[in-house]
């Protein structure tokens, strides 16, 4: 069986400390897929919050999340410190991609936990259509 293997960028451009809750962990006693994909979700809602946006409000755009890819490395625990990791990679005309890198703080250092990246589109839900990225929101995500 094939397997998803992310090649990620070398700079995250954005982190951000996120709790690991009682909630957030299954009946194996670690988190579980479905929180991981949680946790890149938060760490995308403190991202855009960062540049003054919100997923219904990207410089007057709308967010869809179309695609996710995650690589899972390791187990994390409830109480562990964790870092998120957010960053742009490549911006079309009406979408872009975020990576991710979630960290787990440790007596021997950091050790990530999961790699990420989501494709996320524009849209207009009053049209009930695809929009394009607007030039403003393409200028803060790439550093401009």
């Amino acid at each position: 069986m094939g397997r998803n293997k992310l090649v990620t960028p070398a700079v995250f451009t954005f982190s951000c400390p996120i709790p690991v809750r009682i909630t957030d962990i299954n009946y194996g006693g670690h988190t579980g897929n479905d929180t991981i994909l949680s946790l890149i979700h938060e760490a995308r809602m403190q991202y855009l919050g960062s540049f003054g946006y919100t997923e219904m409000n990207l410089a007057g755009s709308a967010l869809i999340m179309s695609d996710v890819c995650i690589e899972f490395k390791k187990e994390l625990f409830y109480g562990e410190p964790l870092i998120a990791y957010v960053t742009a990679g490549e911006i079309s005309r009406v979408g872009f991609e975020l990576f991710y890198k979630l960290e787990k703080n440790t007596p021997d250092g950091n050790i990530t936990v999961a790699l990420a990246r989501t494709g996320m589109v524009c849209y207009d839900y009053t049209l009930k259509k695809i929009t394009g990225v607007p030039e403003e929101a393409r200028l803060k995500m790439k550093g401009c």
